[in-house]
C-alpha cells in the first residue's frame, strides 16, 4: 500500500499533503488500473501505467477526463480526429461525450484527473474495467 509522505505531524484538514509522483507510480504494480492518490473538491487525482492496446472505446457521457503524461509517450484516439502522440509533460482534456481510447508500445505513466462521477471506462465493460473501490490505494 502506498505511503504518503507527510510533513511532521500528518496533514488535518487545513494543511497540505505530499505525494512524490516517481514513489507512487512504484505501487502502481499493473497496466491499465488507475489508482487514487488525492482528491481536490469532487475530482479524484488518480495514477495509471498504460502499456499496449487493452483499453477499449468508451466515453465519459457527462464528465471531461485530464490527460497528462509524466513519463513516456501516449497514443491519443479521438472519434472524429486524427490520432497523436502525447509525449512526457504534454496535457490533454477529453471534453465528455467524446469516444476515446489511448494506447501505448512501451511503459507510459499518467496521471488523470476526473470527476468522482467518472467510471473507468464509461459505459464499456471491459477486463481492464475497474470500480472506484478497486482504484484505491
Amino acid at each position: 500500500m502506498f505511503k504518503a509522505n507527510y510533513e511532521s505531524p500528518p496533514p488535518t484538514i487545513n494543511q497540505t499533503m505530499m505525494i512524490n509522483l516517481k514513489e507512487a507510480f512504484q505501487e502502481v504494480e499493473k497496466y491499465f488500473s488507475p489508482k487514487i492518490i488525492g482528491e481536490v473538491n469532487d475530482v479524484y487525482i488518480k495514477l495509471a501505467k498504460i502499456k499496449g492496446e487493452e483499453v477499449p472505446w468508451h466515453a465519459h457521457e457527462h464528465e471531461d477526463e485530464l490527460f497528462y503524461i509524466v513519463e513516456g509517450s501516449l497514443l491519443m484516439q479521438i472519434e472524429g480526429e486524427t490520432p497523436f502522440t502525447m509525449h512526457q509533460g504534454d496535457m490533454h482534456i477529453v471534453s465528455q461525450g467524446l469516444q476515446h481510447r489511448v494506447s501505448s508500445q512501451n511503459e507510459c505513466l499518467v496521471m488523470l484527473i476526473e470527476n468522482k462521477t467518472t467510471a473507468h471506462t464509461g459505459k464499456v465493460q471491459a477486463a481492464i474495467t475497474k470500480s472506484v473501490e478497486e482504484q484505491q490505494y
